[in-house]
């Protein structure tokens, strides 16, 4: 049985935000470790979702695809992270 188009598209979509982002608070700053917390849980639940797709398990691959750039958008959204304005990936506020 061949992928589902959605889960090889999600997964795409969540590679780009995460090599897109940067952390936006200057280093020193406690929000600086906060945008640090947010990029690790996103990586750890995109390394989730190849490993469930190695698995054979696209539902749970596309969930953790889902949570991945869920903790990314959340982050763009609050303005600890910085996703350089774009629209097509991240749910900007203004």
């Amino acid at each position: 049985m061949s992928e589902p188009a959605l889960l090889a598209k999600y997964l795409e979509l969540t590679r780009q935000a995460l090599d897109r982002v940067r952390a936006a608070p200057p280093p020193r700053s406690f929000l600086h470790g906060a945008s640090d917390d947010f990029l690790s849980m996103a990586r750890a639940y995109l390394s989730d979702a190849e490993h469930f797709r190695a698995a054979g398990d696209p539902d749970r691959a596309l969930a953790a695809a889902s949570y991945a750039h869920g903790w990314l958008d959340a982050g763009v959204r609050l303005g600890i992270l910085d996703g350089g304005g774009d629209e097509e990936r991240f749910t900007l506020f203004r």
